[in-house]
């Protein structure tokens, strides 16, 4: 399921995360080693044309462990402080790199990323939000695809 779908099942979700995403530039990126061990590194992300891109620099390591095992996890930045306005969000899936120059030209056109670049559109698997409610209930969303929006409330 691509982002325009997602979207289009859990509209009201889909808002906050891109906001939360929107609010900072960078965010980080887990990715899988050769050896199954997790890499993190900071990553821009895009929201366009009804796709979640994550572009990367020419032969990174994200990107070679993404060509390997497209398996990621997508947290947005915290911002300052401890008010996360918004929540935590948390995005994973599976990331598939975007060979067709058509599509790459299109993503250059609106982003202007420095070139050469890699770019993977992403199939996703599950998006988590956290956060607090009223000081009083943690609260947590969490959509797979083809399942309904699950919200539990603890104190």
């Amino acid at each position: 399921m691509n982002w325009a779908d997602f979207s289009a099942t859990e509209p009201d979700l889909a808002r906050t995360v891109e906001d939360r995403f929107g609010a900072f530039t960078h965010h980080t990126l887990a990715t899988l080693r050769k050896d199954g061990s997790p890499r993190t590194t900071g990553l821009e992300v895009r929201f366009l044309n009804g796709e979640l891109w994550l572009g990367m620099m020419p032969d990174s390591l994200k990107a070679r462990d993404l060509r390997r095992d497209p398996r990621f996890a997508l947290q947005a930045n915290p911002g300052e402080g401890t008010g996360m306005g918004g929540g935590d969000v948390r995005i994973a899936g599976q990331a598939i790199e975007v060979e067709d120059s058509a599509a790459k030209a299109e993503y250059t056109e609106e982003v202007e990323p420095p070139e050469p670049f890699h770019l993977f559109r992403t199939e996703l698997t599950e998006v988590v939000r956290t956060y607090v409610e009223d000081d009083t209930y943690l609260v947590v969303q969490f959509w797979r695809p083809g399942e309904p929006l699950r919200t539990r409330k603890r104190t």
